[in-house]
């Protein structure tokens, strides 16, 4: 008799997974896992773009569940240019429990997924970074408790990260509170997609409005990597949108700050705030390890790879 094969899981964004999904993966994100599933085991990890916190938290992470990272560049193996990208995710698939890619373009990542028969992670894409949303919603959990009902706020540039972010604090039943500036903020689909979670996000252009009643504010870098030649007129269209101690008291009492890093102080954030009792930063990058580990060890298990 033939055993019925185990779906392959991965993780492009976070709805991927369902609630109670995601709320095992920050459960198993607390504590050390008893479990090693990749002992004896290699995941590929593939880098487009520089990173310290991604690649240091993945290559952690999996050393802690008992395998061996192997890291690589575009530049080693041609991908879409050299070879088509289907190849390279089956061949990958015969070497690695799982593959990790960091890269510009996501749809890279879905050619990837169509190909691969292991679990394939979004470690950082031009539309998602949903491990850095697992870190954050930890590091919220950890720092004001139960999420449900309790608001977070973010101020700056819709980008990845604050994708990620709603998607993950809609799924856990939080108010998602979003401050752009106009041109900058979600678009159809983006709200279309946080409803259809069951939340109606507040987008606002006003900072103030968006921080009220908040337990944890967020921001992130007005030009992120890719964009340095946007950074001056960003700076202009950012204007009155810097993390300050005036906006931090407009927030809930005893409300967290918190940034994904790299953090330009003066800019999107104050140094007072940044480096200031209210800031949960470096515990969020530090969670980047913790997070890494739940959902990479659920994915290898999940999928039976």
């Amino acid at each position: 008799m033939t055993s019925t094969p185990v779906a392959v899981r991965h993780a492009l964004e976070l709805d991927d997974l369902a609630p109670d999904e995601l709320r095992e993966i920050l459960r198993r994100s607390t504590t050390p896992t008893a479990h090693r599933p990749l002992v004896g085991r290699t995941v590929g990890l593939y880098f487009e773009k520089p990173s310290l916190r991604t690649r240091h938290s993945c290559e952690a992470a999996i050393v802690q569940l008992g395998g061996h990272p192997v890291t690589f560049r575009r530049e080693e193996v041609g991908s879409g240019d050299r070879e088509p990208i289907g190849d390279i995710a089956r061949v990958l698939s015969g070497y690695h429990a799982a593959l990790g890619g960091r890269v510009f373009d996501h749809a890279l990542l879905e050619e990837l997924v169509g190909a691969a028969t292991i679990p394939v992670v979004n470690l950082l894409s031009d539309r998602g970074h949903p491990c850095q949303a697992l870190a954050d919603l930890l590091t919220m959990h950890q720092t004001l408790g139960e999420l449900p009902g309790a608001t977070v706020a973010w101020v700056g540039d819709f980008n990845n990260v604050a994708r990620s972010l709603a998607i993950g604090g809609t799924m856990l039943g939080m108010k998602v509170q979003l401050a752009c500036p106009p041109g900058f903020g979600p678009g159809a689909d983006d709200l279309d997609r946080l409803r259809a979670l069951g939340a109606e996000p507040v987008v606002t252009t006003r900072p103030e409005e968006a921080v009220a009643g908040a337990a944890a504010v967020h921001t992130d870098v007005w030009a992120s990597m890719g964009q340095e030649d946007e950074a001056e007129a960003r700076a202009r269209a950012f204007e009155g949108f810097s993390v300050d101690d005036r906006l931090m008291a407009a927030a809930a009492p005893g409300a967290v700050f918190m940034h994904c890093m790299p953090a330009h102080r003066g800019e999107e954030v104050a140094a007072s705030v940044v480096d200031g009792p209210q800031s949960r930063m470096i515990l969020q990058a530090h969670n980047r390890l913790h997070s890494m580990r739940g959902l990479l060890g659920w994915l290898v298990e999940q999928s039976g790879s």
